[in-house]
């Protein structure tokens, strides 16, 4: 991951990120995707009930810069959320149909399990575990687990095997709690990424670990406290959530997904949220298992 003019960035990029959000209330911006003429769904098809309620409902992180932050409206911005609206236009939905739910990675899959949202696009790795109880569309994006420490990096952390002995924050039920265990056992788990941050302030840990992506985000929302060490030891594919073996949404998901790397709104939706503070990178290849 390299990060633009390094990852001590003014406030300001996050100030106008934030602000740009508000469009999710009332009329779209100038900047919505356009919302497509979605009639001619097969009856019964996810799709066709969707598009017929003119609303839809997406669990997203509400507490992770650049991808899902609670916006002053109340409504999440980043680009977990413009991918929503770009799916949700190609239903005929535009964004003031879609309904947020906030999601947390503990509950990820009961929402999708117990039909509270439609899909999740939350930082969301897809793994085989997963695969097992709800279905994937994409990846959308590909991230890698690294690490976060104060700015200067007291302790000289390199890289995970340097976690030995040291206290470790991350999330509870992430893939990142699972794969830090190969290096340390010394590990606080809590709900959200942001409460890791107090305890790194406070040093009761070492670090904080998630996606790099998720970290560059936080560092960026509180500049000259932390950085990151820039050492990814995973590879972690962003999917889009929904319920298990729905084939036709899932496809449909995949197609839209497609489309957006070719028209450009991927690019578009990267550049008005993370672009801000992360280079542009190429889309991954959709798995279409």
């Amino acid at each position: 991951m390299r990060l633009k003019k390094g990852l001590v960035i003014s406030a300001i990029a996050i100030s106008a990120l934030v602000l740009s959000g508000c469009s999710d209330s009332g009329a779209p911006s100038a900047d919505a995707p356009p919302v497509a003429d979605a009639t001619d769904f097969e009856a019964g098809t996810t799709m066709a009930k969707l598009a017929e309620a003119g609303s839809i409902n997406i669990g997203t992180k509400f507490d992770q810069p650049l991808f899902g932050l609670r916006g002053p409206d109340g409504k999440p911005v980043g680009f977990d959320v413009e991918m929503g609206k770009i799916i949700a236009s190609k239903l005929g939905i535009p964004a003031s149909g879609i309904n947020w739910s906030e999601t947390v990675s503990a509950n990820r899959e009961p929402f999708i399990e117990n039909g509270e949202v439609d899909l999740v696009i939350a930082t969301y790795t897809i793994n085989d575990t997963r695969k097992e109880v709800v279905s994937f569309a994409g990846p959308y994006y590909s991230a890698g687990q690294d690490l976060l420490v104060l700015e200067g990096n007291p302790d000289n952390i390199t890289g995970p095997e340097d976690l030995a002995g040291k206290k470790v924050c991350t999330v509870s039920g992430s893939t990142s709690e699972k794969n830090v265990a190969a290096y340390t056992t010394d590990v606080i788990a809590t709900d959200t990424y942001s409460n890791c941050l107090g305890p790194l302030r406070s040093g009761e840990v070492a670090a904080v670990t998630t996606d790099n992506v998720i970290l560059a985000g936080l560092a960026d929302q509180n500049p000259g406290e932390f950085e990151v060490v820039n050492n990814a030891f995973t590879e972690e594919p962003y999917g889009i959530g929904l319920a298990h073996d729905d084939t036709e949404f899932r496809n449909f998901i995949n197609d839209v997904l497609e489309e957006s790397y070719d028209d450009g709104s991927w690019v578009k939706a990267w550049e008005s949220t993370a672009g801000s503070v992360l280079d542009t990178p190429t889309p991954p290849a959709i798995d279409r298992y």
